[in-house]
């Protein structure tokens, strides 16, 4: 049966960050996922997360210059040694949270910069951060982001994802398949899920379009929750929407998923 894990990021925004561990705790969650947690120590974050029972499973490594538009430098030729540096920051945080997935964003390709030259960086990048994370047994992942949400970003479909793992090939480096932003783009999601089964690392999922609560919108969840099962996907899916009012209210989701899926 799926596990699904709270984003803290964009879940429970009613408390601030450091409450939200005990908040998802609180709403039944076991696991939870962020994007970046670089503002804290790790072991004030330990700490939160152990008291409230809370395995962190996921989080992103430094993204660059987050308020000047950047979402990732991976890609991006002339940053290597900043990605590097990145790489060992996330591994200590990663490390002291005993954190078993790292994703690296792969980012916007700059103005002017060659798309191929970004596609070589970043398969250059990946392949020096697989090989860092695989001393320890961490898995880093590469996801698809839709182009609507992020115009430019370097990788934007499941097809894309699988060809720039395939040319790293490194065992410990999976996609991460966002099941809203492949419907953006693509569509398709049992087949895509079934067709890269072997290469996923991780899942999440949202409501699409509006990006709330996955029961709203286009998207009919219940089978692709069943399917999961099916392809042999045994990880967490991890709750990365923007709830439409308050956290807890928009739960009923959860329960009845959770109700159906063990009957």
């Amino acid at each position: 049966m799926p596990r699904f894990a709270a984003n803290l990021s964009m879940m429970f925004n009613e408390v601030p960050f450091l409450d939200r561990f005990q908040a998802a705790s609180d709403a039944g969650y076991k696991a939870a996922e962020f994007l970046f947690p670089y503002e804290f120590s790790p072991e004030l974050l330990h700490s939160k997360a152990r008291a409230a029972g809370i395995e962190i499973i996921l989080f992103n490594m430094p993204p660059g210059n987050w308020a000047a538009g950047e979402r990732g430098i991976t890609c991006i030729p002339g940053r290597e040694a900043k990605f590097r540096d990145g790489v060992d920051k996330a591994l200590t945080y990663a490390l002291h949270l005993g954190t078993p997935r790292l994703h690296a964003m792969a980012g916007i390709v700059p103005t002017g910069v060659d798309l191929a030259a970004c596609r070589k960086t970043l398969i250059e990048n990946l392949g020096y951060a697989a090989e860092r994370l695989a001393e320890h047994n961490i898995t880093l992942l590469l996801e698809a982001i839709n182009t609507r949400d992020m115009p430019g970003f370097v990788v934007s479909t499941q097809s894309d994802s699988h060809s720039i793992c395939e040319d790293v090939g490194a065992p410990n480096l999976k996609m991460q398949m966002d099941l809203y932003h492949m419907q953006v783009m693509e569509g398709d999601l049992a087949i895509k899920l079934k067709k890269y089964a072997s290469m996923c690392g991780h899942i999440q999922i949202a409501g699409c379009p509006e990006r709330h609560e996955p029961d709203t919108g286009e998207v009919r969840y219940e089978y692709l929750y069943r399917l999961v099962d099916d392809i042999g996907y045994s990880g967490w899916l991890g709750c990365e929407y923007r709830p439409a009012g308050k956290t807890s209210d928009g739960l009923g989701w959860l329960r009845a998923m959770t109700s159906s899926l063990a009957n």
